[in-house]
């Protein structure tokens, strides 16, 4: 009885690691400040579906993922990106797939943000032929001035 308890209390603990580590969901890993998308260079965007949108600033194109389904997303005029409020410096006016990073329509209510990554122009082109709304050019307010 001795060597029954102290392995099955081995077994309990080995059990309850192993289920908390799956359901522990991945850390965020934004991107780079030098890769970020830069909202007052966004020139495409295109809504995919309720939960991923894709950028474009010139040559550097992004997948845009919320953390939930954001059908708000496909009322006109525009996307409107909010960096953190956290951020200052040099990430200021920068979309890196941060905590508390936004993007909403105009007077709609904000989806937050899961992340962002850089994606290839073959893969831009395949999204943006299912995309359901898009829009050359993209209305970004100003950015503040840093302090």
């Amino acid at each position: 009885m001795k060597t029954i308890v102290p392995a099955l209390l081995l077994t309990l603990t080995l059990s309850s690691v192993a289920l908390q580590a799956a359901e522990t969901p991945s850390p965020r890993k934004p991107l780079p400040a030098a890769d970020c998308i830069k909202t007052n260079q966004i020139n495409d965007w295109r809504i995919v579906d309720a939960r991923r949108a894709i950028v474009r600033t010139g040559p550097k194109r992004y997948l845009v993922t919320l953390q939930n389904d954001c059908p708000q997303l496909s009322h006109p005029p525009g996307l409107m990106f909010r960096s953190s409020p956290n951020h200052s410096g040099i990430n200021q006016g920068r979309i890196c797939g941060s905590i508390g990073e936004t993007v909403h329509s105009r007077n709609q209510p904000a989806c937050a943000i899961e992340s962002v990554s850089l994606i290839d122009k073959a893969r831009f082109d395949q999204l943006s032929s299912d995309a359901k709304r898009y829009n050359g050019g993209a209305h970004q307010p100003p950015s503040a001035p840093a302090h």
